[in-house]
């Protein structure tokens, strides 16, 4: 038994001994032919220390679609000057006003007028379907809507938000027209709509246009009538900021503007006529403020009459002028017998100019343009912000601080101004 016992463990040592010299015949032919074939590549590891890690790799990969060249290869073939001229939309709109005053008698639940003397105001705005090239540009896209929607809010106004391209043949400043025109066909409810650009900032979150002043007009400009008729400058209103009356009139008119807007050679023949009949125009590409003006001095007979060229206050603010300036309107705002009961300071501040997304073709130096909006934005937010008791610590920084413990009851407030704000809809009642 022993001797059974004592030649087990001996038969389990000596097994693996033959096993060894098997696998060496095996593998030594594989490992010879890896080492000296010379087509064979093994792949290398290489360990970095203290490098920082490269653009590729903490650069977020590209949003499909955004390429502009393959955004360019989908275009349609641009407008010849001999093909027929452009119209918006397949036909032209007949008609209008009386089925649009049909559909307001069928429908008295959505009245075009709020209250006596009110209007139902849309305001109109928009960005490019493509994100920006920085994040700041897409942050300032963002603060610039918030913005309009808080003044929208506090005036009880509706507000649309477009980034998309309705018309490939009408692109950049040409966007707005489809735009316009697809809402006035969808929504006969509305009375007039406020056009205004993604660079355009409301500044005075508590003043609105008289709309009084606007019954026998359809569309309302920021301009100067003898910049317009007398010196025929196009610089003499801005297409950036106005307000246009769901009606007839209107779409007739955005239909004759569009006629000059086709990208390619109809643009840049436009843009010939457009320089030798404007006093202080190069001849560059037509661009749509250039165009109304043309329309407006070649056809003033169709055109002028129901324009109305505001110059009171501003409708459109040159952000230039104004941006280093909020603090000392602020103080005179507060000042007793100063400021007249008019506005209190620009009601839109417009960065024209300048490009949040970035471009080539920014006028300004892009940080000043970043710094001036940034302080716009901060100035109207800080209108909205003290209606809650806070406001920004300085117009330079986003920092809140508070002001004011109104917890208490905001419905009692003293300030006639917070209660406007605060109350769009008892304003709208008692106008």
């Amino acid at each position: 038994m022993s001797e059974e016992a004592d030649r087990r463990p001996r038969q389990q040592r000596l097994l693996p001994v033959p096993i060894i010299p098997v696998v060496l015949f095996l593998v030594a032919p594989f490992a010879l032919f890896l080492f000296t074939s010379p087509d064979l590549q093994l792949p290398r590891i290489r360990i970095e220390y203290g490098r920082t890690p490269s653009a590729e790799r903490t650069s977020p990969p590209p949003v499909p679609g955004a390429d502009d060249s393959d955004e360019e290869t989908r275009l349609p073939p641009p407008r010849q000057l001999t093909d027929p001229p452009y119209s918006l939309g397949t036909t032209a709109v007949s008609g209008y006003d009386a089925r649009r005053a049909k559909w307001l008698r069928d429908n008295p639940r959505f009245p075009a007028f709020v209250a006596p003397g009110r209007p139902r105001v849309l305001v109109v705005t928009g960005s490019s379907p493509r994100r920006c090239g920085n994040a700041d540009g897409d942050h300032l896209l963002l603060r610039a809507f918030k913005n309009k929607a808080d003044y929208c809010r506090a005036h009880g106004f509706d507000i649309f938000y477009s980034n998309a391209v309705l018309d490939a043949e009408l692109s950049g400043f040409w966007t707005k027209l489809p735009i316009l025109r697809a809402l006035m066909l969808a929504h006969p409810e509305t009375e007039l709509l406020w056009w205004a650009d993604s660079d355009a900032v409301f500044t005075d979150m508590l003043f609105e246009p008289p709309w009084g002043r606007y019954t026998a007009h359809n569309l309302v400009l920021p301009g100067w009538d003898d910049k317009v008729y007398a010196a025929r400058s196009w610089l003499g209103i801005n297409a950036g900021s106005f307000i246009i009356r769901n009606c007839q009139w209107s779409l007739d008119l955005l239909d004759a503007w569009a006629r000059m807007g086709p990208r390619g050679p109809v643009r840049y023949e436009y843009g010939k006529v457009l320089g030798e009949a404007l006093s202080d125009r190069p001849s560059y590409e037509a661009d749509d403020q250039s165009a109304l003006v043309y329309l407006l001095v070649t056809q003033r007979g169709r055109w002028g009459g129901k324009t109305f060229l505001e110059g009171s206050y501003s409708l459109h603010g040159y952000w230039v002028d104004i941006v280093d300036r909020y603090e000392e309107m602020r103080r005179r705002s507060r000042t007793p017998g100063v400021g007249g009961g008019g506005e209190r300071w620009p009601l839109v501040t417009h960065f024209v100019g300048c490009k949040p997304c970035g471009g080539d073709d920014s006028s300004y130096d892009a940080a000043r343009c970043r710094r001036g909006m940034e302080r716009a934005l901060n100035f109207a937010d800080d209108q909205i912000l003290n209606l809650y008791g806070f406001e920004h610590e300085s117009l330079n920084t986003t920092a809140v601080r508070r002001v004011r413990n109104d917890t208490g009851g905001p419905l009692d407030a003293d300030d006639v101004d917070l209660r406007r704000l605060l109350h769009p809809a008892f304003r709208a009642a008692n106008l």
